[in-house]
């Protein structure tokens, strides 16, 4: 028998499957300096572990998608390791803040399977919970992937499709153990804007763009030990590009935002996220965000924004997610919607 793993292909796996994905990764200091190497990311908390500590959080956590990154990467040799595209997510809820230190585990459950119409592939729903060395959940979520067959003619399982949740409900936030807003410092964070001056249904043009290269968004899979072949090997794809990986294009985003949501300091929840389209080295990435609700929370001076945050490729002024015929604009990336934390 071959020793090598070839990965799941998607006769193989089951509905109800437990997956324990090596290897426990332990984050360290150079994972929060390396994330500010490959992202223009400046929000305050991560970044100072003074500002952290004035806001109750100390030690200072790394960018929640460090841990996101990391746990997602541990899933990627047992789910998709022969995927086509990672297709979306759905209810992510951030427990505890990742600092450095702690010891990153994750286990999926397979809770859904479709086999697609062209017999060829099909998509696996799973469900994934990262865990820290004292066995607390950092992270949980739910994910599907469009994975390749290994035998064409292998029988089509009973399609079973989850019902998710389209939001992950404001009371159901988990709120970091001593989080603070009360004496927030807004000139050491970057931007006066609070909670109130926010309205559902503003949209912000986060002005900015960064080109996609490929040796950065294969160094962001490597430092995630996302192992998936579309993202570095020019052969996994008929036309031998080399996928970005749509969680470098997430990062991507939310550092962009930090132009007009410089006090979305922290994210409480992803509520679903699509990558609508593929993304390549050369494209331009730029953001913009409409506020779709706001929340008041338990924690003091601490307000929650529910945030679209959008990807595209080239800047789009006009920040149209979809065309009259309600499918998405040319350009759309990224469809993202998560639930921030900021100062009240």
């Amino acid at each position: 028998m071959t020793k090598t793993n070839p990965g799941n292909f998607f006769e193989d796996f089951e509905v109800g499957q437990v997956l324990k994905h090596a290897t426990p990764r332990t984050v360290t200091e150079g994972d929060r300096a390396a994330y500010g190497a490959i992202y223009p990311t400046r929000f305050a908390v991560p970044s100072s572990a003074e500002f952290a500590a004035s806001v109750g959080l100390s030690p200072a956590p790394v960018e929640d998608l460090v841990g996101f990154h990391i746990a997602f990467g541990k899933t990627v040799p047992d789910v998709s390791l022969n995927a086509v595209a990672n297709l979306g997510y759905a209810e992510c809820r951030f427990h505890r803040p990742v600092v450095p230190g702690d010891t990153i585990a994750t286990q999926s459950e397979v809770i859904g399977l479709k086999q697609n119409s062209n017999g060829k592939t099909g998509v696996v729903y799973v469900r994934s919970t990262a865990t820290n060395q004292r066995d607390e959940v950092v992270l949980d979520w739910a994910r599907w992937v469009m994975v390749h067959k290994r035998d064409l003619e292998a029988p089509a399982p009973e399609t079973v499709v989850p019902d998710l949740a389209p939001v992950v409900a404001a009371e159901d936030l988990v709120l970091p153990a001593g989080l603070d807003f009360t004496t927030y410092d807004f000139e050491a964070a970057g931007e006066p804007h609070r909670f109130d001056d926010y309205e559902v249904g503003e949209k912000i043009d986060h002005v900015d763009g960064v080109t996609l290269t490929d040796p950065e968004h294969m160094l962001a899979t490597r430092l995630w030990q996302n192992t998936a072949k579309v993202h570095f090997n020019t052969e996994a794809r008929p036309d031998g590009n080399r996928l970005v990986y749509g969680g470098h294009v997430i990062s991507l985003a939310r550092a962009l935002s930090f132009n007009g949501l410089a006090n979305a300091q922290l994210i409480a929840a992803i509520n679903a996220g699509a990558h609508v389209a593929p993304a390549f080295a050369g494209g331009t990435v730029y953001a913009w965000s409409e506020v779709l609700d706001k929340a008041e929370t338990s924690a003091p001076g601490v307000g929650a924004l529910r945030l679209r945050l959008v990807a595209t490729k080239g800047r789009d002024e006009t920040m149209t997610l979809r065309g009259d015929d309600g499918k998405y604009a040319p350009g759309v990336l990224l469809d993202l919607d998560v639930w921030a934390l900021v100062p009240r």
